[in-house]
């Protein structure tokens, strides 16, 4: 069955890709009825089933209206059904011959063609410089059809020729030459011209003519020429080491470079340096791409193919390999006798950090590898072998004539070595001198690296010896700056950028807080903060003083009075305090049956829920007060307190359970509004936070019950009802029901036990929920073992006792 699937799929790959070439060579047909897709595959089908040839069943098809784009559709459609990898692309006026071993069942193809040799050639295909060129899609080298027929082409069976006679005498005749290589002329006869180039042909119809038409002799006055109109087919062999060898059809104006790209480019060991056309025999024509690819042209171009050519495509004479420092580092094929300056004009020329002074050449000597090390002028007298490795270094990481100069310099940076530019001196003018107080350091560099100090005002004044600059030198200029504390002042509180900044000479509280941004409008105006640092470095005894505090007053977002003239040290610190009178709006929302809900502005610190219901309306008629619900939203100190708590869970994670946690960022709060609304300001009247959502749902008349009940649901709320009726409304306890555990939730958020006698704990839209035992692990097992060990017990004390006794 494995063998029968896998034969489909090659005989209907096969036939999609013939179907494509069929279609587009009997396009000139005039179309029928056009059939289906589903048709098509199913005349493919029947037409296998009847022996049929797939060439033969394709041009059935065509016949019967199937179209170019049908065909590339239906080819599709089999690929992806079947699974092949191969892909043909048609090009217009041209089909493709597969060649057959009739020895195989089913018509499979010969040894090294289709997917055999196009899996080995996609492998390495752009290692070699050249074997990707015919697999480029942007790259067919189809030849053009709407070009002057070239005067040297070779007429032959199959061309149409059309003789267009003007002048006296006009006429227009066409015809396409028959098989035995004549046309038939009316009046004339046949007339035989395969074989004659196009010049040759006209020159030869033009004597034929001059019977009939004055076109040939002294009295000739009309004039006459022969042009090709439709071209012919010819039928290539491509030999070798292609992707996929075989027998192609291809326009009669195709030359040897189409040939190859039909042939789907090289395989891994095609050569790209010599392909043959042998014609009759013989060959005339040996072609290297590497000369097409790097001049653009060779010098058989103009060799047209003819019926029954040969492209032969031999394997390589020898490939080497170029890394390194060159433009473009891949495996190229050599010719005998070429050299490295073959090689590289070929992958384009060293690159700008190459060393190309000499390369090295790692080569195999047929017993064991060795290197060779060339010289720049051997290049072009280095012949390479087949195997070889070049490798080209790149240069070194220094400088030949560098010397740099960073720091308290106007223009830092590297500087030629030379050019005026040869001493300290002539550096720092270089340079365009030093910014004020600056510190000089030299760095040397040899075989080892050495600091040299150097008095630098001396040398600028001319009390000290210039100092002679060598390769690499680094002049470092340091600035006081560099060398001492300067320090930073902090400010911090209500600015737009709180955070330091660098110490200035003559710095006031003012400037500090222009560069923070200028105070924000949650700053306090009363007062202003600043701290500095105790400095006593001279006394010998510690002191409990730790900073001083310095406070000012802020008016219009200045500081007044003293500390308009404050001066600032390094490392002073500004807190610039918060307005106890700011805060920013905060807001509650009162959701469901008020008269009014929405969003609300909480007026004042302590709000109560009364005051929320009264903001928005009162209660409407319909409202259930007694179930309203109230929901929050997790602060900061909540946060850290369920932080807390899942930490003392994780630690002890033997007695506490994380899923009994409520780690939701919102929670519920149980409130009872009705007492509150009745006593406003007591304390059911709970205080409210931003943030807080207070609902008023309408009357509920449902209880449910859920839990360890037979049929959890929904019932109708009867007053008076104990909670073991409701429990008998969801169809009784369960099996395991801990009926002493029940308890109930109400809307309001409370929650309360609920025995099974209880009545008064049931109220209207309330939730009745009855926990299940837990189920006991090896229960049996423990009863056995506490039987076992009170009978061992038992039977050591009798023991025992018969002893004592």
């Amino acid at each position: 069955m494995k063998e029968t699937r896998r034969q489909t799929k090659s005989i209907f790959c096969r036939i999609g890709r013939t179907l494509s070439c069929a279609v587009l060579a009997m396009a000139p047909l005039t179309a029928m009825a056009q059939m289906t897709d589903e048709a098509v595959m199913s005349y493919v089908r029947d037409g296998l089933a009847e022996g049929k040839s797939k060439e033969a069943i394709a041009k059935e098809l065509a016949a019967r209206g199937v179209t170019r784009e049908q065909a590339e559709r239906v080819n599709t459609t089999l690929t992806a059904t079947y699974g092949s990898s191969t892909a043909v692309t048609p090009s217009s006026g041209i089909t493709r011959m597969r060649t057959v071993d009739p020895s195989k069942e089913g018509g499979e193809e010969a040894p090294g063609t289709a997917e055999s040799n196009e899996s080995v050639a996609s492998s390495d295909v752009n290692q070699v410089y050249g074997h990707g060129i015919f697999t480029n899609r942007n790259l067919t080298f189809a030849p053009r059809q709407n070009i002057p027929t070239p005067t040297n082409y070779v007429l032959g069976p199959g061309d149409q020729i059309i003789i267009d006679i003007w002048g006296a005498s006009q006429a227009a005749i066409t015809d396409v030459i028959a098989p035995d290589g004549s046309v038939n002329i009316s009046g004339i006869g046949p007339v035989y011209i395969s074989g004659m180039t196009v010049d040759e042909a006209d020159k030869y119809m033009r004597k034929r003519l001059g019977a009939i038409y004055p076109v040939d002799g002294e009295g000739a006055n009309s004039e006459t020429r022969l042009t090709l109109g439709n071209l012919r087919t010819v039928t290539v062999n491509i030999l070798g080491e292609v992707a996929v060898p075989g027998t192609y059809s291809l326009s009669s104006l195709s030359t040897v470079y189409h040939a190859l790209y039909m042939a789907g480019g090289f395989a891994r060991l095609g050569s790209v340096r010599h392909v043959y056309l042998i014609r009759k025999g013989k060959q005339i024509a040996d072609l290297d791409l590497y000369e097409f690819m790097q001049n653009g042209y060779t010098k058989y171009d103009d060799i047209i193919l003819q019926d029954d050519d040969v492209v032969k495509v031999p394997t390589y004479e020898s490939i080497v390999e170029i890394t390194g420092s060159v433009k473009r580092p891949m495996s190229y094929e050599l010719t005998t006798g070429e050299t490295i300056s073959d090689l590289l004009s070929y992958c384009g020329g060293f690159r700008g950090d190459a060393y190309s002074a000499s390369l090295t050449v790692e080569r195999r000597n047929g017993r064991e590898h060795s290197i060779h090390t060339v010289d720049e002028e051997a290049y072009s007298n280095f012949q390479l072998c087949d195997g070889d490795s070049i490798s080209v270094g790149g240069i070194l990481d220094r400088y030949a004539n560098r010397v740099e100069v960073r720091g308290a310099i106007y223009r830092p940076g590297m500087y030629e070595l030379g050019n005026g530019v040869t001493t300290v001196t002539t550096l720092i003018k270089r340079a365009e001198g030093l910014k004020e107080d600056a510190l000089l350091f030299r760095e040397c560099e040899n075989l080892k690296t050495e600091v040299l100090s150097l008095d630098l005002g001396a040398i600028l004044s001319g009390d000290a010896p210039d100092v002679e600059l060598r390769r690499n030198d680094i002049l470092d200029i340091s600035s006081i700056f560099d060398v001492e504390d300067i320090g930073t002042i902090t400010i911090v509180g209500e600015v737009e950028k709180p955070g330091s900044f660098p110490f200035v000479a003559n710095m006031t509280v003012q400037d500090v807080i222009l560069q923070a941004g200028g105070l924000l409008e949650s700053a306090s105006l009363a007062k202003l903060d600043v701290s500095r640092r105790i400095r006593k470095q001279d006394t010998e005894h510690p002191s409990d003083t730790i900073s001083q505090v310095f406070t000012f007053p802020i008016r219009d977002g200045l500081v007044v009075g003293a500390g308009a003239e404050f001066v600032l040290q390094p490392y002073d610190q500004i807190y610039v305090r918060r307005s106890p009178e700011y805060s920013p709006q905060r807001h509650i929302r009162v959701e469901g049956e008020v008269v009014f809900p929405g969003m609300y502005a909480m007026p004042l610190r302590g709000m109560r829920l009364s005051d929320a219901v009264k903001m928005a309306g009162g209660a409407t008629s319909w409202a259930y007060v007694h179930g309203a619900r109230l929901e929050r939203v997790m602060n900061e100190e909540e946060r850290s307190r369920l932080k807390a708590a899942l930490s003392m869970v994780n630690a002890a994670s033997d007695s506490l359970s994380v899923d009994k946690i409520n780690t939701a960022e919102k929670f519920s709060v149980g409130i009872d509004l009705e007492k509150a609304l009745a006593k406003p300001g007591s304390d059911d009247d709970i205080v409210l936070r931003e943030g807080d959502v207070l609902t008023l749902p309408q009357m509920i008349s449902t209880v449910k019950v859920s839990g360890s009940v037979l049929y959890p649901n929904t019932v109708t709320y009867i007053d008076g009802l104990r909670v073991k009726d409701y429990a008998t409304m969801a169809g009784g306890y369960g099996f395991r029901a801990k009926k002493s555990r029940a308890y109930v939730i109400y809307l309001n958020g409370k929650v309360a036990r609920a025995r099974t006698n209880s009545k008064n704990v049931i109220e209207p839209g309330c939730e009745i929920i009855v926990p299940d035992r837990k189920k006991r692990e090896g229960s049996l097992q423990n009863i056995l073992g506490v039987a076992t060990t009170t009978a061992s017990i038992a039977s050591m004390l009798g023991t025992l006792y018969n002893i004592i006794k």
